[in-house]
């Protein structure tokens, strides 16, 4: 799939989507010191500045019978029993006259009796021909030097819902049909009345007409592909930020998330452009819902018979009742498109995660991983980690993973924190057993009174101290850089009316962010006089390595 060249680079345009929380962002370990841990230059940012949600995909197996179930892929499966041990075909290797309509029964597309409407044989030799591009069935010629058709090898495998087999022909047949569609969109619609023109030109010019038409149609067919590849991404973003229920996207909007800027108005020449994108996408979009890639409901034909048109409803100021928006067109990636399109993101060298992914190993391998990537929900691979686990013992692994005063420790023992919370309160009696650990012992306090716990001792000043900044220094690593996100946190910090004391404690906490964490503050923090304070600190805690 091509890279993306549309304006808006979020995927929150659409009922029940949201924004991804991507830690470890690039920006913020260039400006806290951690940018190197991840072994990237500037070129590589360049390179990850575009992020591949992770999506929930089903088991193989389930996509597979979803593969089987897509009416096209059945068709051509049928076709290929029926060719059995072998079928006359002509020299295309289309089936012959006399064997389209019995296909065309076979399929249920026409009455068992009576005759085969020629649309019915049509859809029949659309299947056959998906078969031979499949090599469900293998084309030969006879001794005899007749044209026949053999089952392939892959049809048995198949039949019996093999996950490999079928999920590789599933997406064998969706590339063959998305394809297909770019090329039938990018065809001019003056292309008959260019050939007439072209009948009473002189050599020269007609040659030089062929190359300028042909180049003409590339171009269209580029653009087309290009197009798609956008919409198909989009969409997958939109599918993996959506809540369940809310995965159907209205093709206007996205349309517009194609075309108009992001943070701004459409004005009336882009309301236009979002027109005509919907039209170029309709019939493509039509033809991938023929593989289960989409459920698709198209544009209302109609439409373009009103007297108003279609541009004031796509984004126009009156608001559409639901049914009435349904008309110009809805758009819903399906799992098996999810499946599809990652398949595709992934040959053409995204980065385009499973969630649960990196929730397979212990919690040490969970924390690290989290951590490390650029391009993770936490929340998900937590929620997958601690699912159907014993809370003690889960907790104890995951508080024995989030000790180290490395450069990711203060963000391991965060995620430990939120991992806890999924634990719920049963997870308690491995919380209290760290109550007395330097790293550990004042975040387990804070979560245990957070619980109701009336018995939790009160924390010495120097865990106090250490806590703080620990804390602080996991926001820094996980906001993104988000200044004010981290002055929120900032005036949440108990620095009264003598902040030189405060911070006079704090720089001399030995911990390897307690530098960063005073800086940040430096920078951020509103109150002239107490930022002056953090800065001086941080002098002195520089100072002191």
């Amino acid at each position: 799939m091509a890279g993306r060249r549309r304006k808006n680079t979020g995927a929150s345009a659409g009922e029940g989507t949201a924004e991804a929380v991507l830690p470890a962002d690039m920006e913020l370990q260039d400006l806290y010191g951690a940018f190197a841990a991840h072994g990237l230059d500037d070129e590589d940012l360049d390179d990850a500045a575009v992020l591949v949600p992770p999506v929930k995909l089903p088991p193989e197996q389930e996509l597979a019978d979803q593969a089987k179930a897509v009416p096209m892929f059945g068709y051509a499966l049928a076709l290929a029993r029926w060719a059995a041990p072998h079928r006359a075909v002509d020299e295309f290797g289309d089936l012959v006259e006399a064997d389209r309509a019995p296909a065309a029964r076979l399929l249920g597309l026409a009455p068992a009796e009576g005759e085969v409407p020629e649309e019915a044989e049509v859809e029949a030799l659309r299947a056959w021909s998906l078969a031979c591009d499949l090599d469900l069935v293998e084309l030969g010629t006879t001794a005899e030097g007749e044209h026949v058709a053999v089952p392939g090898p892959d049809l048995e495998p198949a039949e019996e819902g093999d996950p490999e087999t079928v999920l590789e022909l599933w997406l064998t047949a969706a590339g063959i049909v998305r394809e297909l569609a770019v090329e039938a969109d990018s065809m001019p619609e003056e292309s008959a009345e260019g050939a007439d023109a072209e009948a009473g030109a002189e050599p020269g010019e007609e040659d030089e007409e062929d190359e300028d038409g042909l180049s003409e149609v590339e171009e269209a067919r580029d653009e087309a592909a290009e197009l798609l590849d956008e919409a198909l991404q989009v969409l997958y973003e939109t599918t993996a930020f959506a809540e369940p229920g809310n995965e159907t996207v209205p093709l206007g909007v996205l349309a517009a998330l194609l075309v108009v800027p992001e943070g701004e108005e459409p004005s009336e020449e882009l309301l236009g452009d979002i027109t005509d994108v919907m039209v170029s996408l309709d019939p493509m979009l039509g033809d991938l819902a023929e593989l289960g890639l989409l459920d698709y409901r198209p544009i209302d034909p109609e439409l373009f018979d009103e007297e108003e048109g279609t541009e004031p409803a796509v984004v126009g100021e009156e608001p559409l009742d639901k049914e009435e928006s349904a008309r110009f067109g809805l758009v819903r990636l399906t799992p098996l498109g999810q499946y599809g399109i990652r398949q595709w993101l992934l040959e053409d060298g995204y980065d385009a995660p499973l969630v649960g992914e990196l929730a397979q190993g212990d919690a040490a391998e969970l924390l690290r991983a989290v951590c490390e990537s650029v391009n993770v929900l936490p929340d998900e691979e937590l929620r997958v980690w601690t699912t159907g686990r014993e809370p003690v013992a889960a907790a104890r692994e995951l508080l024995a993973a989030a000790r180290g005063s490395d450069a990711y420790g203060p963000l391991r023992r965060m995620l430990c924190v939120s991992a806890l919370d999924l634990l719920g309160a049963d997870a308690g009696p491995a919380v209290r057993e760290v109550l007395d650990d330097p790293e550990l012992g004042g975040a387990a306090r804070a979560w245990l009174t957070a619980r109701g716990a009336t018995d939790v001792p009160a924390p010495d000043r120097t865990m106090t101290l250490w806590t703080v900044v620990d804390t602080f220094a996991a926001q820094l690593l996980d906001s993104g850089g988000d200044a004010g996100l981290l002055r929120e946190l900032i005036t949440d910090l108990p620095v009264k009316g003598d902040p030189a004391a405060w911070f006079g404690e704090l720089w001399r906490v030995d911990h390897p962010y307690t530098a960063d964490v005073l800086e940040a503050i430096g920078e951020l923090h509103l109150d002239r006089a107490v930022a002056k304070e953090a800065r001086k600190a941080a002098f002195k805690a520089r100072s002191k390595k």
